[in-house]
């Protein structure tokens, strides 16, 4: 089992990769099979699981890349840069919460939020880069849509998964202390 100080220095190494910051070359399957396990590893009140993933790897990019597209409704520069972006990252993993009506919503979406944290402190273990993608057009119905989500289930963005191109930078975080008070 891991040391405590070995669990903070596996965390401490888990960064946001900006699409510049990732190398396009291909990674292995398995590897990807291994964020996807660790995601699945997280907690949801009740046991609900509500989190449902989709792989998108290769040439099926496209399709992803076409839906982005559409959604950017005929904006000339967001279509281009949609057009574009699903070529940077050799692995898109589209987020899905699927809610039971047993739990509020917000919790759901705590979970998969969990889950998405699990799979990206499992690619920063494997030297891997990644970041948690959303907005407007990330999340919008057709690009729901294209990829499987339907309602209820809700699209949260994507998880882009490939090699660091670049070194990362130190993180820089307020000590823990200056944002916790004590009542005893």
């Amino acid at each position: 089992m891991a040391t405590s100080s070995e669990v903070l220095a596996i965390l401490a190494q888990r960064r946001s990769y900006g699409l510049k910051e990732v190398s396009p070359e291909p990674i292995e399957r398995s590897a990807i099979e291994l964020i996807l396990q660790a995601a699945t590893l997280a907690p949801s009140h009740g046991v609900t699981e509500p989190w449902r993933f989709v792989v998108y790897t290769g040439d099926a990019r496209a399709e992803l890349g076409a839906a982005l597209v559409a959604a950017a409704q005929g904006d000339p520069f967001q279509e281009a840069k949609q057009r574009d972006k699903v070529w940077m990252a050799p692995v898109w993993i589209a987020l899905g919460m699927q809610p039971q009506p047993k739990n509020p919503e917000w919790e759901e979406v705590a979970a998969v939020a969990m889950a998405v944290q699990n799979a990206h402190i499992m690619a920063a273990q494997l030297g891997l880069a990644a970041k948690w993608s959303s907005g407007a057009i990330g999340t919008h119905e057709l690009v729901a849509k294209t990829v499987g989500f339907e309602a209820p289930t809700k699209l949260l963005g994507f998880l882009y998964v490939g090699k660091p191109a670049v070194t990362p930078k130190p993180l820089a975080r307020a000590d823990w202390q200056s944002k916790t008070t004590w009542k005893e």
